[in-house]
C-alpha cells in the first residue's frame, strides 16, 4: 500500500478531523481498524506513515499506529492520545516500540476491540466533561420527587445547560405527562430494552422527545414496566457523555435497574415531607440508596409538624441538607394547564432549583 487513502473524512471546525488518524501498511490490520471505526460511528483518515501535510499528526484527536508502522513514526512530534495496535500477544518488544513513539496505550486485537470502539466513539462524539448527574427520590410515596425532578430539569435547561430528564420509575405515570408532552413524538424506554454495549450519545439525544428546551426519556403507555439493567447502564452512560446536566426521577424500590442508575449518579436528593412517619420511611430509603450512592442529601418539604424543621429532619436522617423545597401557590393548576414545575422563572421553586444548580456546579468544578 502506498500513498494516502482518505476515507471521506467529514469537515470539522477549524479544519480538525472528527475521526482518528490510522497509520499502517498492514492490510489485514487496516481492515480491522476500519471495521472498528465503522462500529463506533467514526470516519478515519489513513496514512502509511506520518502525514506530510502540516498538522495532520498533531491535530488528529486520536492516532492509531499499527505495530508495522512504529519505526516509521519514531521521529514524529510527541503528543497524547496515541495507541500502538498489534496482534502478537507474546511480542515483548511491543512495549519498547510504544515507548519509542510515546504511545499512551498498547492494544492487542482482538482482545481489545471493545475498548478501542469505546475510545474511537468518544473521539467521534467530542466527549468532554460528563454531565452532572442528579437523582431525585421520594422519602415516601407522594413526597414530590417527580415534581422536583421536573423543576430541576426545566431550570437547568433555562439556564443554558444541555439537559436530559430521565424517568427511571416505570410505575410513576410518566414524566412526559407531568411536562404536558405525552403525545410528543420520540422514543420511550421500551425502545431501548434491547440495547447492549455502547449507545451513541448524539443519536440518543436526537431520538427523544424535546419538551421545554430539554430532552425527556420517559415511559410509554404500554405494558413494559422494566428494562434490562445492561440497557439502563448503556443508555444512562450515553446521556452522561453529552455533558451538561442529567436529572433522574428514581423509584423508591431499588431493583437492579435502579442500582445501575445509582451507580452513575454524582449526587442524590431525598425529598422528605416534614412529618415523623415520612422521616421514618425516608430512613429506610436512605439506607438502601446509601449502599450504592455516596453523596445523598435531603430536601425537606413543608408544612412542618411541631418540633420539626429542615435542619432537624436532616439531623434525624444523618444526611447533609440540600435545602427546603418551597411551596409554590397555584402549581397544581399550572401543571394541569400544561406549565411544568419550575416553568415560572421567578417562582420560589425555580429559585430553589437555580440555587441548587449553582452550588452543585461549583462543587463539580472545584471537586
Amino acid at each position: 500500500m502506498t500513498g494516502t487513502v482518505t476515507h471521506d473524512p467529514p469537515s470539522a471546525a477549524g479544519g480538525r478531523q472528527s475521526g482518528p488518524l490510522i497509520v499502517t501498511e498492514d492490510p489485514d490490520l487496516l481492515d480491522d481498524l476500519l471495521r472498528l471505526c465503522a462500529a463506533a460511528g467514526a470516519t478515519p483518515e489513513v496514512h502509511p506513515t506520518v502525514p506530510e501535510r502540516r498538522g495532520g499528526w498533531e491535530t488528529a484527536p486520536l492516532v492509531l499506529v499499527g505495530d508495522d508502522a512504529a519505526r516509521r513514526v519514531r521521529g514524529a512530534p510527541r503528543r497524547r492520545q496515541v495507541v500502538l495496535v498489534g496482534r502478537d500477544q507474546d511480542d515483548p518488544g511491543v512495549w519498547r516500540r510504544a515507548v519509542e513513539i510515546g504511545a499512551d496505550h498498547v492494544l492487542m486485537l482482538p482482545d481489545g476491540e471493545q475498548w478501542l470502539i469505546d475510545r474511537i466513539a468518544d473521539v467521534a462524539e467530542g466527549v468532554g466533561r460528563p454531565a452532572l448527574t442528579v437523582g431525585v427520590i421520594g422519602g415516601r410515596g407522594g413526597a414530590g420527587a417527580s415534581t422536583l425532578a421536573c423543576a430541576l430539569g426545566v431550570t437547568a435547561a433555562r439556564e443554558g445547560l444541555r439537559t436530559l430528564l430521565v424517568d427511571a420509575d416505570p410505575l410513576g405515570g410518566g414524566l412526559d405527562v407531568l411536562l404536558g408532552g405525552e403525545t410528543t413524538e420520540g422514543l420511550r424506554w421500551p425502545a431501548f430494552a434491547a440495547s447492549r454495549g455502547r449507545v451513541g450519545g448524539g443519536a440518543l439525544e436526537e431520538s427523544l422527545p424535546a419538551l421545554h428546551s430539554l430532552r425527556v426519556l420517559s415511559w410509554d403507555r404500554g405494558d413494559c414496566v422494566a428494562v434490562p439493567p445492561p440497557a439502563v447502564r448503556a443508555v444512562l452512560a450515553a446521556a452522561r457523555r453529552r455533558g451538561g446536566a442529567v436529572v433522574v426521577d428514581l423509584p423508591r424500590r431499588i431493583d437492579d435497574g435502579a442500582a445501575e442508575v445509582l451507580a452513575q449518579l454524582d449526587l442524590g436528593v431525598l425529598v422528605v415531607p416534614a412529618e415523623l412517619r415520612a422521616v421514618a420511611a425516608a430512613g429506610r430509603v436512605a439506607s438502601a440508596v446509601g449502599m450504592v450512592l455516596g453523596d445523598l442529601r435531603v430536601a425537606v418539604r413543608g408544612p412542618y409538624v411541631p418540633g420539626l424543621d429542615d435542619r432537624e429532619v436532616a439531623r434525624l436522617l444523618g444526611l447533609p441538607l440540600a435545602g427546603e423545597v418551597p411551596v409554590e401557590p397555584g402549581l397544581p393548576r399550572a401543571v394541569e394547564g400544561g406549565r411544568p414545575p419550575g416553568a415560572a422563572a421567578r417562582g420560589p421553586l425555580a429559585r430553589f432549583c437555580r440555587e441548587f444548580w449553582e452550588r452543585a456546579l461549583t462543587e463539580a468544578r472545584t471537586g
